[in-house]
């Protein structure tokens, strides 16, 4: 498995390098082309979950225990935290992007029968998935509803209604763009209200901030030792990132506003891994400085990781449903909400039963980007190489979205 996933990843940033030599200038434009911010903010909220606002608080520990991972002696763990969730993993999603919204129209790779359902196994795996992460972190932030440690009833409530609402928001696109600016903005807020209790509790200064935030460059400066797995648990990310790939290229496709190419590359790298510098900054100085987060702080991180879970799979919803046909238009509201609701809950407990291992996951995805590769080399290669813009039918129109139901 390390094989296949290093293969993937060298292939993935040979691609990036080629794409942005052939292309960087060309106009990117997708079928509903959205304004710049807007883009960003559905690509930020689509493309990340629940694991963002609720693993680095646990995590931050393991990172700092040199004599159980002496691999991450190179830096500190905010540098690594930071190294597994921002910047240069963002080019993942650059890559399927770019290939969904110029490419893929002239190839119809995705169109094959086989690869259309490996591909939606794979959405709809990582969708369940996304669900169980949620379901799996809230006894350590929402310990009052149980013991700590264990999953209750409660637990699983809660995750059901999750899926429920995030089903029912995928009936209509129109609630992509509020869902995403709603979440974005419910992040900020997150960021700004934890900042403000650091100081407040600690009595700290603007520059203790920036001394800790300074840390984040053991990143930059070690850039290259977060190219390859370090270890297992950075595997288990690297692979996470894989499965998440396609599916976030192909849903954020759409919404290209007219970027050029590079600036599509800066745009995925650089604007949501601001926040995340930020976000993951003021996790660390409360792990650092021992402040409690229990009760009001830990219900404010479940109340956004559970818009953003809603977020996620409304997104991953819609595109495994349109993929397949599974339509509200072919089949009704009722049934739609129902046949979904059911299917993402029940792979939900597969993964906590760990019958399911989203490692598998992104090993599909891993093999149906070589395998996309190959198909072009053997059959459009000529067609691909003469590419000069997006797609004639693609038009700047930013009202598109609004006529969408």
């Amino acid at each position: 498995m390390t094989t296949w996933l290093s293969i993937g990843i060298l292939f993935t940033f040979a691609a990036i390098a080629f794409v942005i030599y052939r292309w960087g200038n060309m106009q990117c434009i997708g079928v509903t082309p959205v304004r710049k911010f807007t883009f960003i903010a559905i690509l930020f909220t689509s493309g990340l979950d629940v694991g963002l606002i609720m693993f680095p608080l646990t995590e931050f520990a393991g990172y700092a225990d040199l004599a159980a991972s002496p691999e991450y002696g190179f830096t500190n763990p905010l540098a690594i935290e930071f190294g597994f969730w921002a910047c240069l993993i963002w080019a993942f999603y650059f890559l399927t992007c770019f290939y969904f919204c110029v490419i893929e129209p002239r190839v119809k790779f995705f169109e094959i029968p086989l690869i259309k359902f490996i591909n939606n196994l794979v959405i709809i795996g990582t969708c369940a998935f996304t669900a169980y992460l949620l379901l799996s972190n809230l006894p350590w932030y929402l310990p009052n509803l149980g013991d700590g440690e264990s999953v209750v009833s409660t637990f699983y409530l809660i995750v059901f209604m999750v899926i429920a609402a995030a089903v029912y928001s995928s009936t209509s696109i129109k609630y992509v763009r509020y869902l995403s600016l709603g979440s974005t903005w419910l992040f900020f807020g997150l960021i700004a209200l934890m900042w403000s209790g650091a100081f407040l509790s600690d009595d700290s200064s603007v520059g203790e901030f920036f001394t800790t935030f300074a840390l984040i460059g053991g990143y930059f400066s070690n850039m290259h030792e977060f190219v390859l797995p370090m270890n297992d648990y950075h595997e288990f990310y690297l692979f996470w990132w894989f499965a998440w790939s396609i599916m976030i290229g192909q849903f954020t496709a759409r919404f290209v506003g007219g970027m050029k190419t590079y600036q599509v590359l800066l745009a995925m790298m650089v604007f949501p891994s601001i926040p995340i510098a930020i976000w993951f900054t003021v996790l660390y100085y409360y792990s650092a400085n021992g402040i409690d987060t229990s009760g009001f702080y830990n219900l404010a991180m479940v109340i956004v990781g559970i818009t953003f879970v809603i977020n996620s799979l409304d997104s991953l919803v819609r595109l495994y449903t349109d993929n397949l046909n599974l339509t509200v238009e072919r089949f009704g509201k009722v049934p739609y909400i129902i046949g979904n609701v059911v299917l993402l809950s029940g792979l939900t407990l597969l993964f906590k039963l760990d019958f399911l291992e989203i490692q598998w996951v992104g090993a599909l995805a891993i093999t149906l980007i070589l395998g996309c590769f190959f198909f072009i080399l053997k059959d459009h290669f000529s067609k691909v190489a003469d590419i000069e813009r997006s797609p004639k039918a693609n038009k700047i129109d930013f009202t598109k979205i609004e006529l969408l139901d």
